[in-house]
């Protein structure tokens, strides 16, 4: 198993450095919606170069890694977000990416990646499950590079708590999406020391919900999971070596149903032209729901890479296929 650390504040200021230049400091914007005694702040990583959060682990992670031996190539399982900033910091070093992707990947995701010169490998949901587990993958090379499991990863998504933190010192509770728990690990390590008091809270959907099912039963347990539109977050558990860090910075796990989510897609788009994918709306859907309490709650919007149909299909109300 993978020996994890969360990030010193020397690592989440060299994770800033590492990625300066390419990451852009996202907005912190406050919603557009009256409600007692709160106020929705979304912080918009949807507008990072590729349309996602990860491209801050992905660059902290490749600058931190040995450059020779990144020469062999690079190899990932992602559903997207990820594989797109790995891709996009190795183009620019000449270093071959080749990512592993679960079927249910967004279209538009795994289409940017080719475009970015990433092979792209398609697999059943539960081979890309075992390709996290063992970090390898038949007939291919490379520097193995873990979506969630990496402390270079964990210090990248980190910085974005720094960022909230100089724009709005004191929030009442931050909801982040919950896929693996490297983004809640990265932004809780920075708030347990700098803000105890802040409630970190993990937000799933109704459609996967092993954060939940781990707080519930103290240790990561199979927890049911349903394909969906939502395919940044959700997974058949915790794994292993991120539950202790899972455990150390999730106050409490909420959940967000599919239409929540859908209304949450639209109401974005309606109120500040802004367009979130599944996961991204799901921490805004929780909020509005009223359950991440009351007070200055920050909802961290993680991307915005969804397939074009689908996005025009939740517009219009219209059922998914």
């Amino acid at each position: 198993m993978t020996e994890l650390r969360l990030p010193s504040p020397a690592d989440v200021a060299a994770a800033r450095a590492n990625i300066a230049g390419i990451a852009r400091r996202t907005p912190l914007w406050r919603l557009d919606v009256e409600l007692p005694d709160t106020r929705i702040w979304l912080k918009l990583e949807n507008l990072q170069p590729l349309g996602s959060f990860k491209i801050r682990a992905a660059l902290n992670a490749i600058k931190s890694a040995d450059p020779q031996a990144l020469k062999a190539g690079v190899l990932a399982p992602s559903a997207g977000n990820f594989g797109l900033g790995l891709a996009f910091a190795a183009r620019s070093m000449g270093v071959p990416v080749t990512i592993v992707a679960p079927d249910g990947a967004a279209q538009a995701k795994t289409d940017a990646l080719q475009a970015l010169g990433a092979t792209v490998i398609r697999v059943p949901f539960a081979d890309w499950w075992q390709v996290l587990l063992t970090r390898r993958f038949a007939g291919t090379e490379g520097v193995f590079f873990h979506p969630v499991a990496e402390s270079a990863v964990i210090a990248g998504n980190a910085t974005i708590a720094a960022e909230i933190l100089e724009d709005l010192p004191d929030p009442a509770a931050i909801v982040v999406p919950f896929g693996g728990g490297g983004l809640i690990s990265g932004i809780g390590s920075v708030m347990r020391l700098q803000r105890p008091g802040v409630r970190m809270l993990a937000v799933e959907s109704e459609a996967a919900r092993p954060a939940a099912a781990a707080l519930a039963a103290g240790e990561p347990v199979t927890a049911p999971y349903s394909p969906s539109f939502i395919d940044g977050i959700g997974s058949t558990s915790v794994l292993d070596e991120m539950w202790p860090l899972a455990r150390q910075n999730i106050d409490e796990a909420l959940a967000a149903s599919l239409d929540e989510i859908k209304d949450a897609i639209r109401l974005l788009a309606a109120k500040h032209r802004v367009i979130a994918e599944g996961a991204g709306a799901a921490a805004v859907a929780a909020a509005l729901a009223g359950r991440a309490g009351t007070g200055d709650i920050v909802c961290v919007v993680s991307g915005g890479n969804i397939d074009a149909g689908k996005l025009a299909s939740i517009l219009k109300g219209e059922a998914l296929a």
